[in-house]
Order: C-alpha cells, then sequence, then structure tokens
C-alpha cells in the first residue's frame, strides 16, 4: 500500500529554496498540479509537438500563486512581520489572503477599482484581507504598497519580494521530475513576468545541478492591448479581456528580458480575440477550464505555429502553462460559451422536442 502523502513545495523542494529549520513553514499544500497531454488540441491545430499543460488551476487558490506565497507568508512569520500587503488584479491577492488567514497574519490588499474579477475578489474578501480598491491601474496600486512597505512595518508580497520568485520555479522542477528532462519549450501568459522569471530560474538551477541535460525555450505572450515588453515602453492604460496579464510596467520586465535572451526564446503578443479562442478551444477540447488569461499561453503557441516557429522541431515537447482555474472569472464565459440556456415546462415531450430527439 502506497504511503507517500505530497508535503508541499516546501517540504518537497526544501534543498533548494532559502528555508531553515528555523523556518515555520506556512502551506495549504500547493504544488504537485496535473501536467495533461493535450493531444486533441495538438491534433485540431495539426501541432507537430507533443503539447502539455501544466494546470495551476489546481492550486488551493486556484492559481500559480500559491507556489510563491508559501515560501514569501513562511519567510515573513519567520521574520516577524506583523501583517503583509500586496497590489493585485486578483490572483495574488487571493493567495496572499489565503496564506496570511493560515498564518494569523493581517492582509492588506490594493486592487484597481472595477479592474479584478469578481472570483478572486470574493476569495481576499472572505479570506479577511482588507482591500482598497483605488481610482487607477495595478500600475499605481503596485507603486503605493511599494512605498507602504517602505514606510512602514508591513511586508511587501508581489513578486518584487525574492521569496516569490523562489517559491514558483518549483513548477519547473514539477515539470522536469515528470519529464525527465525540460522540454523543447516553455509557453507562458506575461503580465507582471514574475512567473517566467521564475520557470527560466528553476530549469537552469536544475541544468546547474545536472538533473536535466537541457534548457527550454522561453515563450512569453502578452495581450495586445497590454503588452509593454513587446512595444518597449510602458503601457499607460493597458486593457485587454485578460485582467490577470492587464499590466502595463512589469515589476520583472528586466528578468523577463534575461530570460528570453538567455533561452533563445520570444516575448510576443496575442490579441483578445486570440486569447478567447484559445480559452474556448481548451474547454470544449481538452475540458480544461482555465482563467482567460491563462489561455495566452496557447493562444500564442497557436499564432506562432501559423507562423512556421515549430517547423524543425516536430517530435518535440512543449508545455504551456495555464496559470489559474477559470471558476476565478466566469463572466467571460457565460458572455462567450457556444451553449446557451434553454427554458422548458417540466414536461417530457416539450423537453424531448426541444433536443431534437
Amino acid at each position: 500500500m502506497m504511503n507517500y502523502r505530497w508535503r508541499g513545495v516546501i517540504e518537497e523542494y526544501r534543498k533548494y529554496l532559502p528555508v531553515s529549520d528555523k523556518t515555520p513553514v506556512i502551506t495549504l499544500l500547493e504544488g504537485n498540479t496535473p501536467l495533461l497531454e493535450a493531444r486533441n488540441l495538438a491534433e485540431y491545430i495539426s501541432l507537430p509537438l507533443r503539447l502539455l499543460l501544466k494546470y495551476e488551476g489546481a492550486n488551493p487558490t486556484g492559481s500559480f500563486k500559491d507556489r510563491g506565497m508559501t515560501v514569501a507568508i513562511s519567510k515573513a512569520v519567520e521574520e516577524g512581520a506583523k501583517a503583509v500587503i500586496c497590489a493585485s488584479t486578483g490572483n495574488t491577492s487571493a493567495s496572499a489572503a489565503a496564506y496570511g488567514a493560515r498564518a494569523k497574519l493581517p492582509v492588506i490588499v490594493i486592487i484597481p477599482k472595477g479592474a479584478i474579477a469578481l472570483g478572486k475578489l470574493a476569495q481576499a474578501l472572505l479570506h479577511n484581507a482588507k482591500v482598497v480598491a483605488i481610482e487607477g491601474n495595478f500600475d499605481d496600486a503596485l507603486r503605493i504598497v511599494v512605498e507602504i512597505s517602505q514606510k512602514f512595518p508591513v511586508t511587501l508580497v508581489n513578486s518584487l519580494n525574492p521569496y516569490r520568485i523562489e517559491g514558483q520555479k518549483t513548477a519547473a522542477f514539477e515539470i522536469s521530475d515528470v519529464l525527465g528532462d525540460a522540454p523543447a519549450f516553455h509557453a507562458l501568459p506575461v503580465g507582471n513576468a514574475g512567473n517566467i522569471t521564475a520557470y527560466w530560474k528553476g530549469y537552469k538551477e536544475y541544468h546547474q545541478l545536472g538533473i536535466n541535460k537541457r534548457l527550454p525555450r522561453m515563450l512569453g505572450f502578452q495581450a495586445a492591448g497590454a503588452a509593454p515588453i513587446v512595444e518597449g515602453r510602458p503601457i499607460e492604460n493597458p486593457q485587454t479581456v485578460a485582467t490577470a496579464i492587464r499590466i502595463g510596467n512589469p515589476a520583472s520586465w528586466k528578468f523577463a528580458v534575461q530570460a528570453r535572451d538567455e533561452s533563445g526564446g520570444l516575448i510576443d503578443k496575442v490579441t483578445d480575440e486570440e486569447i478567447i479562442q484559445a480559452y474556448k478551444l481548451l474547454a470544449s477540447l481538452e475540458g480544461i477550464f482555465c482563467e482567460p488569461a491563462s489561455a495566452a499561453s496557447v493562444a500564442g503557441v497557436i499564432k506562432k505555429h501559423k507562423e512556421g516557429y515549430f517547423k524543425s522541431f516536430e517530435g518535440e515537447t512543449i508545455v504551456c502553462t495555464l496559470t489559474g482555474h477559470g471558476l476565478k472569472d466566469p463572466q467571460l464565459a457565460v458572455e462567450t460559451a457556444p451553449a446557451t440556456f434553454i427554458s422548458a415546462p417540466p414536461d417530457l415531450e416539450e423537453v424531448v422536442k426541444i433536443l431534437g430527439l
């Protein structure tokens, strides 16, 4: 009888993380998320590569943020923090609030008013975070929380906190452990750019230790209306249906560019139409419900495949990170779903008639 129980990313990858025996481990048993082969989707788009999906929506609060938050909150407690603070488009606030509750730490969240999905806001509120909505965008919120953390005894837990990146790099470890090596390509949505930074760090560490024989090409995809790295300038008023990556001046901009250049990869943009198409294809062909921003990685792969980017890599493997669960942002699903609600009386003949049976 198998007696193994997943212990969360800190205990599973302790020797690769900046923790010690004195670090109180605050965990919700995050990590160990599915790596799913998307055969139907690959066949549908005639992709000559093996397409795998790292489904981070299976984390405790429904997004990849939990990986970094377990380390950030654990270290905050170790260092005697009295409260933590973050700016957020949604997922960071939900994760910080949950792990803060677990640690009995007060959590302050600054969000852009009207620009956060209801599912994510509900999480932060129910976990008892103090939420302030400002008349501005995410970049304004981040500037404010940075200043607060510098002037008051409050610990910042955005991805500017290096412990966040340390925790998030464990996803690269998990993928490598499953595949036995790094994939040829790894595609991710890019918003604040902490995740592409973290994955690249994880892959490099495994490679330097000799666990991986190779490094992947990192492929980052921004929404066309929020693509500062692609455009080479901050975007003052970023716009996209993918709220999680609606960021005009990424905190980890420099490190994302470094990951792109060191890996021989790219950072490109995809339109909202391309994101929605990928979002719907993942649901209808693979049974995977991800939040809109997650689908940017798959939208990017579809775009680059149409351009012939993968032509000489037949049979290789590409991993797409799906950063969050679809229930985080259900409004777009309701608005774009091909299926419709049909009202009928409680009568067998009427129901059968409507169904065309």
